[in-house]
């Protein structure tokens, strides 16, 4: 053995790696690179009305991204410097067009054009080709089929489910009310609301939040998503990591392959249960004579003008898809909802007062209590205004766009939009950091352009769980104000990181009491 060891580390890699293998590999290499450099210099070309803060010639603008809870904050800096629109760079080949203002977005979001083909395209191993990342005919062919799963008519039933999951997570919180310690709220509000999201869309009782989840583990679904999320942030983030054999061979990319496994296991057994279930009724009639219509049940039966269904791939996609949006971004708006309402004590009274006059001695949400409590939903918007939990979207144009003010980006320009900014522009907002939940009163909305506020996005590619998602935001927040009053915890402020949603690098603290206690 050591004689074959040795002849090995002897031999020339010439005759290991035969040259002309070795020559052909350089020149492709080379080829690669001289491509990548005319592409930049375009870029740079077709750019050059847009200019951008200074970015290092190599990592562009990455390295101004610390991820210590300030990044959301230099993007509104330099947006400040830059008004409607600037040029970001990630690494020395990829270029973005970011754009901050309402009169900018209007163009991109009444468009139809497709999400960008790099940040999203990392999310297809976990979410496949669903809703969110796909396009053209693909995407308004399930967008069409879809629709009916957030008809108001299915929505309904699930307040009182929302209102249920609400419950079993507050009481939960009586150790914590007894406490004068601080505790992270953001991990109990994703059970619930994948509690939430299992009761109402899949018709699944788990009992996430008190078996295999709650205080003392974490839901292994919940630790996996939080596991993607950071691995697609850390993937865009590290040029190398945009290649796909690279990224495969890497540490970071098998933990993303075993995340996958567990977040696809956890739906691929929601979809076999419900098959199960569904073989002996293919009529959604005869489904809803026996119990209410669930997002699965239109998915499994959804048929085109030519009667073909989705395939076996498409349904795990949008399931996928919908089991990760609709919770996570959720847990987001509610967990920062909480935190400003604490921030903001005078307001949050409000909101009690007006929660308890609604409810009329009771203790949970019905469907016609949504409409009770305008103050409250005017709190929610003002804190996805200031807390969007998608803060920025991508889309990869078809051909050339042109703005209001003439400037025109050419086909195949990756166009970013950054919620965050147009939220906290303050030519659009006065006073933008401060929470005014009065900003969305009726007279106020109406002297703003209606692309100010777009946490939902807008157009035809706008979120289609919207109102599944207020529903969810207004039971949960007027039912925790019903039952506690929420503090600040001043020795730890969160630090806000954009993931897939907008996260905070040390958690989202709050204390509380419950309100029958508090003098």
């Amino acid at each position: 053995r050591n004689n074959t060891l040795h002849k090995h580390l002897s031999t020339p890699p010439t005759q290991m790696f035969p040259l002309n293998q070795w020559h052909r590999l350089l020149v492709y290499v080379i080829l690669k690179i001289s491509k990548l450099i005319v592409k930049r210099n375009e870029w740079i070309r077709a750019l050059e009305t847009f200019p951008g803060p200074p970015k290092h010639w190599l990592f562009g603008h990455v390295r101004e991204f610390k991820q210590d809870g300030n990044d959301m904050y230099k993007v509104v800096k330099w947006g400040e410097s830059y008004p409607l629109a600037f040029q970001m760079w990630f690494g020395p080949f990829v270029s973005i067009l970011n754009i901050h203002h309402p009169d900018y977005v209007k163009t991109i979001l009444a468009s139809t054009e497709p999400k960008d083909d790099l940040s999203y395209r990392f999310l297809i191993p976990w979410i496949g080709d669903g809703l969110l990342v796909s396009g053209g005919q693909k995407w308004f062919r399930h967008r069409r089929l879809l629709t009916p799963g957030f008809h108001y008519d299915v929505l309904k039933p699930y307040v009182k489910m929302m209102a249920d999951s609400a419950k079993t997570m507050l009481d939960k919180w009586e150790t914590h009310s007894k406490s004068d310690e601080s505790f992270e709220l953001f991990e109990h509000v994703s059970l619930m609301t994948l509690d939430s999201i299992m009761k109402c869309a899949f018709s699944s009782n788990t009992n996430c939040q008190t078996v295999g989840g709650g205080e003392s583990g974490t839901n292994s679904y919940i630790k996996a998503v939080y596991e993607l999320s950071d691995l697609v942030n850390v993937r865009f983030r590290t040029f190398p990591y945009h290649s796909e054999w690279i990224f495969q061979l890497s540490p970071h990319g098998y933990k993303y392959r075993k995340a996958c496994n567990v977040a696809h296991s956890h739906t691929e057994e929601i979809i076999r249960n419900r098959k199960e279930a569904l073989k002996d009724e293919k009529e959604l009639g005869r489904i809803q004579a026996k119990r209410n219509l669930d997002f699965l049940d239109i998915l499994l039966c959804a048929r085109d003008e030519d009667q073909q269904g989705l395939s076996d791939e498409a349904i795990r996609a949008e399931v996928d898809t919908f089991m990760f949006e609709g919770h996570d971004t959720t847990a987001s708006g509610i967990s920062w909802t909480l935190y400003s309402l604490a921030c903001n004590p005078e307001h949050q009274q409000i909101c009690r007062d007006e929660v308890i006059s609604a409810l009329e001695g009771r203790d949970t949400m019905e469907w016609e209590d949504l409409s009770k409590i305008p103050y409250t939903t005017m709190c929610i918007k003002e804190s996805l205004r200031l807390y969007p939990p998608v803060p920025g979207m991508s889309r990869k144009l078809t051909k050339p766009m042109t703005f209001f003010d003439g400037r025109t980006v050419p086909k195949g320009c990756l166009v970013g939009t950054s919620i965050f900014g147009i939220h906290r522009n303050a030519t659009v907002w006065e006073n933008p950091n401060a929470f005014d939940p009065l900003r969305f009163l009726p007279k106020n909305s109406a002297k703003r352009s209606p692309h100010a506020f777009v946490p939902f996005s807008a157009g035809p590619r706008n979120c289609i769980g919207q109102n599944f998602a207020m529903n969810e935001m207004k039971v949960v927040v007027a039912q925790t104000l019903k039952r506690y009053q929420l503090t600040e915890d001043p020795t730890k402020k969160p630090k806000m990181i954009p993931r897939l949603v907008l996260r905070s690098l040390n958690g989202i603290h709050v204390k509380i009491k419950p309100v029958d206690l508090v003098p």
